[in-house]
């Protein structure tokens, strides 16, 4: 199959978030045809395409240097050259820089073509074993505990499912938080997800929390599927 440039394009492209064999063969083109990379960190980027043999000019954008790498990527797409953007894993814009770019290009008339891959958001969703109808990507939410628990409490009143981001330094306290606001909840917890030590739970919130809590060591980025509530037969006439 043979891939084509497209000149002043903006791709948005989807890495893996741990096992580098869920690289797109799409994703390894796109880079290897555009004329410049943009990323959120140069080096993990720089890593990702040694593996893979590919050598291209990158440029940093990140949260906190978007709206300025915007810029200077609309100046290299108003030369007519292409730029792949890639966060440091999984999909960009999916609580990872990218939106502020995106919206950027888009503002100044330039195409925008989205490489799809890996995402935690997507591999939880895929294993919770859940039928909710909808379901909430919420992200990470906010490491302030009040803060933390009113929106917890507001997601788990709703009545759909959620997705919640945690890092291993808080995952014991979202666990409690949400044992606390209900604790037969069904939740499944994914850590490491894609990665050699990976580790997929499912059960109460009360009997993951107790579970982590136990724990000598809690290590790893961690993704959380909250059940939505349960319906009873009126409330779903």
């Amino acid at each position: 199959m043979v891939y084509h440039q497209n000149v002043s394009v903006l791709y948005i492209v989807a890495t893996p978030i741990g096992n580098l064999g869920d690289i797109t063969h799409r994703a390894l083109e796109t880079f290897k045809s555009v004329d410049v990379i943009a990323c959120e960190d140069t080096r993990r980027t720089l890593q990702l395409l040694t593996h893979f043999g590919i050598r291209k000019p990158l440029l940093s954008c990140r949260a906190r240097n978007e709206a300025d790498a915007g810029a200077k990527i609309l100046a290299v797409l108003a030369k007519g050259q292409s730029v792949a953007y890639a966060s440091d894993a999984g999909t960009p814009a999916l609580s990872d820089p990218g939106a502020v770019l995106v919206r950027m290009v888009r503002e100044a008339d330039y195409q925008v073509v989205p490489i799809p891959g890996a995402s935690a958001f997507a591999s939880l969703l895929s294993v919770a074993g859940c039928n909710d109808k909808t379901v909430v990507f919420e992200g990470f939410l906010s490491p302030k505990p009040g803060r933390r628990r009113s929106r917890l409490r507001e997601l788990m009143d709703s009545g759909n499912a959620a997705i919640v981001y945690e890092s291993p330094f808080r995952i014991v306290k979202l666990l409690s938080d949400i044992a606390e606001i209900d604790s037969e909840r069904h939740i499944t917890v994914g850590r490491e997800l894609t990665k050699l030590h990976e580790e997929i739970l499912s059960g109460s919130s009360k009997d993951l929390w107790e579970d982590y809590s136990s724990r000598e060591k809690v290590l790893g980025e961690f993704s959380v599927y909250i059940s939505g509530k349960k319906r009873s037969i009126s409330d779903d006439e």
